[in-house]
């Protein structure tokens, strides 16, 4: 059984922490996994169960998500890249390898932007790389019913924002992810002192998912039927990183994580212990003129 080790730091004088599976017989970098900007260091037991046997893998609450302390007023980009580097850092870790979806994939990109040199491998999934107008305006009609105290309307708005709702895209596990997005989204709203502040800053701070990357093997991952980015975005996004690959996964929406668990945790693995992802689907390279293969259970 993996050693469990939290351990408390601080970055621009905010104290966060992060939490190690420990693993003395890995095969690979530690894996930091970074999520949603509700999202805390025990939200991913899917993943902890799959990567444990063959890396040590992270998971934090960094400042401003889980219980860390808030972030200061303004942008919060550079102090959570500063952040997860002091996570890397503490680690005692050369490299590590980046998981990162939907909000954290803009975190784990900007890191390798950043910091090149200390990312080994680069996972991104359910990649925000072009969210509209009218989104945003959902997204802060959500905020002002949490602001004002309404947190069903926030929990049922944000569910419905995030999965795809149109009954004639056949998405696996369809009602049980949107009872766990909006019950998740209801304890946020109850009990995190920052998902205000938080929703706020994933609307206003936003990634920058221009200009590209070159020298990390990356690759990115799409559900089929994502309605908060669609594919063809996520894929147009892939193809600014060099060499990068790009799957889309069928029957699932933007919560693929929790529709297909179990396809998500195998091809993080395979991706970094370098072994071929065929025995879970077809991958292509993102280049101009590739198209999207679906990844086959």
């Amino acid at each position: 059984m993996s050693e469990e080790v939290i351990r408390s730091l601080s970055v621009c004088g905010v104290s966060y922490a992060y939490r190690v599976l420990r693993q003395p017989e890995r095969c690979t970098e530690p894996v930091l996994v970074l999520g949603g900007a509700l999202q805390g260091m025990f939200g991913w037991p899917q993943m902890e169960d799959r990567l444990g046997p063959v890396a040590e893998v992270v998971t934090a609450d960094l400042p401003g998500m889980g219980g860390a302390e808030p972030l200061p007023p303004g942008p919060s980009i550079e102090v959570l890249c500063a952040a997860i580097l002091g996570i890397i850092d503490d680690l005692g870790a050369p490299r590590i390898n980046l998981f990162g979806f939907s909000y954290g994939a803009g975190l784990a990109f900007g890191c390798a932007r950043r910091f090149p040199g200390r990312i080994a491998r680069l996972v991104l999934g359910g990649v925000p790389a072009h969210i509209s107008e009218a989104q945003v305006a959902h997204w802060r009609r959500a905020a002002g019913h949490l602001a004002e105290g309404d947190t069903d309307t926030f929990a049922t708005m944000v569910a419905e924002g995030l999965l795809c709702r149109d009954e004639s895209r056949p998405v696996v596990r369809r009602e049980l992810a949107y009872r766990y997005v909006r019950r998740a989204m209801l304890q946020a709203a109850l009990h995190s002192p920052h998902a205000v502040d938080s929703l706020s800053r994933a609307l206003t701070d936003r990634p920058d998912f221009s200009g590209g990357l070159s020298g990390i093997p990356t690759l990115v991952f799409s559900g089929e039927h994502d309605t908060v980015t669609a594919p063809s975005r996520q894929r147009d996004f892939a193809a600014t990183i060099a060499g990068s690959h790009f799957l889309a996964i069928p029957d699932t929406d933007h919560w693929v994580v929790l529709e297909r668990p179990e396809e998500v945790a195998e091809l993080a693995v395979r991706f970094f212990t370098d072994r071929p992802l065929g025995v879970v689907g077809r991958s292509t390279a993102a280049s101009a003129g590739a198209t999207a293969d679906p990844v086959r259970a």
